[in-house]
């Protein structure tokens, strides 16, 4: 089993930055897509950003666009999502997740089209 473990969340001031880090173990990850998720307390998980392995193509939710940029270090076996201009209404649990087939075409957006996740950092943004 693949295993995630995200870190770097905190306590953040509106308009402030922080960067994301999601360490996975194994040895080959290039079949892989890996995706940001966040959920706040009784929302329902919502997807942030993907990017594949290999090539390295993304994606982002629209509300993130030109403020979040997901990015990963093949090295180290790490998936970062670095933050920006950060709003309270940002604030949740977020999550890593691997979805080891990106090219079977399940959407991307979707929590049930990823295999495994990491336990969440929590992210709390004050006003």
């Amino acid at each position: 089993q693949v295993q995630l473990v995200e870190s770097g969340g905190g306590l953040v001031q509106a308009g402030g930055s922080l960067r994301l880090s999601c360490a996975a173990s194994g040895r080959n990850f290039d079949t892989y897509r890996m995706g940001w998720f966040r959920q706040a307390p009784g929302k329902e998980r919502e997807f942030v950003a993907a990017i594949t392995w290999n090539a390295g193509t993304t994606y982002y939710a629209d509300s993130v666009k030109g403020r979040f940029t997901i990015s990963r270090d093949k090295a180290k076996n790490t998936v970062y999502l670095q933050m920006n201009s950060l709003k309270p209404e940002e604030t949740a649990v977020y999550y890593c997740a691997a979805d080891r087939l990106w090219f079977s075409r399940s959407s991307v957006v979707s929590t049930a089209t990823y295999d495994y996740w990491g336990q969440g950092t929590q992210v709390t943004v004050s006003s």
